[in-house]
């Protein structure tokens, strides 16, 4: 995503305007417009991308099938009843 007048960084609230920066952000939204998660990273810190896939899986699942996701989840791992 090519964000040279650092508009996206500052909507999302990830630009520091005294280095002149973005900091390292994810934002996961779901499809009807609504904010899952927010991960925001100082850039001495990298995200972790497996984690960012597997939260993005885990969410579907839960949208899908309505069950909960214990940390550490992964497709095809044992998920939480909420009823």
């Amino acid at each position: 995503l090519a964000d040279p007048a650092h508009q996206i960084a500052k909507d999302y609230n990830v630009y520091d305007p005294d280095r002149g920066l973005a900091l390292r952000g994810v934002f996961i939204i779901h499809r009807s417009s609504i904010l899952r998660q927010i991960i925001i990273n100082d850039l001495q810190v990298g995200r972790n991308v497996d984690e960012v896939l597997r939260l993005v899986q885990a969410y579907r699942h839960t949208d899908d099938y309505g069950e909960m996701c214990p940390a550490n989840w992964k497709p095809g791992s044992l998920t939480i009843d909420p009823h």
